[in-house]
């Protein structure tokens, strides 16, 4: 079993991805953004490789207006040196990577120039991951559609442009249920008949149910046998949901004890589960450290040494409770560091206590910082107790500093991205 995440890795340095609007799109302007992003990418592998990551998807955004008619250039073909070099990090690490096209990319449309479009985009996703060089399980994940207004002609519709796709893109395909228009049952039926990989993701399928009396488990085991050997392990989307945001909207965090009731249920590793939820890997680390088998202490000490400023610019007593956790280098108290930390997180913050904490890592600078940085920041320290000043301008005079000082210890720490 695999357990990952989507796109972004918060935290990590040097993986952000930049774009460009159409009208300022040029030769010049694509050949730096690709370059670009393709170095984000790398890096964000190599995050993977370090951290055990071994799931991830990929943006769809890699190659901007990598799909449309105004990106001329063989990318493929120009960048073949640096998509080479990170496919084999993905092939030897073990990663299985996959791609997300958006919700414009629909192969069901009457519309003939939006189904023509949803082929294109399919195409680049392809080539993007044969450009890796990765195997055929490395998937691109795809909603059925739209329903307009007659849901069995939509599903007619869907299977005869599928059949119409190229071999490589139909290798790499995979569909998957929905929060509106097509149910588990729905794409089970058509994965079936078309012989197409299925994913289940939870909080659809919660959302917009085929019926109440199957669970999510009996659903994700039915979605297993539409899984060929050739299409490795099953995957599915596993979310929850934001209880202060409208239906379908993923969860800030994973709550990890509810996440961990589900993987009870599962009792099945030949299976990958794919997070989608805002904090990205910063969830799948917990939830890997949580079902890890290999349960190191030092796995836990590196994760707390990037929470730990954070957790007590949050709440102090939790700092103090999690230090004490992590003091028994004969346990492995996983599930209790991350509970805590989530509550912490939920806290609102007090000026005070945020005080403290930016005082604390201000610690790192006192015998580096000059005389004039150290007036300064006390001053911002006041303005800001005072209200004159955010707590996100104290923490970016102390990015400065950690960047200009090179703290290393810092420049993992979640105080400055969460």
């Amino acid at each position: 079993m695999s357990i990952g995440y989507a796109c972004l890795a918060i935290g990590a340095p040097n993986t952000d991805l930049k774009s460009c609007i159409l009208k300022n799109v040029s030769e010049e302007k694509l050949m730096f953004l690709i370059s670009y992003n393709l170095n984000s990418l790398e890096n964000i592998i190599d995050y993977n490789i370090k951290n055990n990551i071994k799931l991830f998807r990929m943006t769809s955004d890699l190659i901007p207006f990598g799909s449309s008619p105004a990106n001329t250039l063989q990318w493929w073909e120009l960048f073949s040196s640096e998509l080479a070099r990170i496919g084999k990090k993905i092939q030897a690490s073990g990663m299985r990577v996959s791609m997300h096209p958006g919700q414009y990319t629909v192969l069901n449309s009457p519309n003939v120039d939006v189904v023509n479009r949803a082929i294109d985009d399919l195409e680049y996703h392809t080539k993007v991951l044969d450009s890796l060089g990765v195997e055929k399980n490395h998937k691109i994940v795809l909603h059925i559609g739209g329903v307009y207004g007659d849901k069995k002609l939509a599903i007619s519709r869907f299977m005869i442009n599928y059949s119409s796709l190229d071999e490589s893109v139909k290798n790499r395909l995979v569909i998957e249920n929905d929060d509106r228009s097509y149910n588990i049952k729905d794409v089970l039926e058509i994965g079936i008949q078309m012989n197409i990989p299925v994913i289940c993701d939870n909080l659809h399928n919660e959302i917009n149910p085929y019926s109440k009396e199957k669970d999510i488990i009996t659903w994700i085991n039915e979605c297993k046998k539409t899984w060929n050997e050739k299409d490795g392990y099953q995957k599915i989307h596993y979310s929850q949901q934001d209880t202060s945001k409208r239906a379908g909207a993923h969860s800030s965090t994973i709550d990890i004890e509810e996440f961990l009731d589900f993987y009870e249920r599962l009792g099945r590793k030949d299976i990958d589960i794919m997070l989608e939820v805002k904090d990205k890997n910063l969830s799948a680390l917990k939830c890997i450290n949580c079902t890890s088998r290999d349960k190191r202490i030092n796995d836990l000490e590196i994760e707390w040494s990037k929470y730990k400023y954070k957790v007590l610019e949050s709440c102090p007593s939790h700092y103090i409770e999690i230090r004490k956790l992590l003091k028994d280098k004969n346990e492995y108290p996983a599930i209790e560091m991350y509970k805590l930390i989530e509550d912490a997180m939920k806290k609102e913050i007090i000026i005070g206590i945020s005080i403290n904490a930016a005082l604390h890592v201000f610690g790192y600078f006192k015998k580096s910082a000059s005389d004039k940085e150290r007036i300064s920041f006390l001053k911002s320290i006041e303005e800001y107790r005072k209200g004159a000043l955010s707590n996100k301008a104290i923490k970016n005079k102390l990015w400065k500093m950690t960047v200009k000082y090179e703290q290393s210890y810092l420049f993992d720490s979640y105080y400055f991205t969460i």
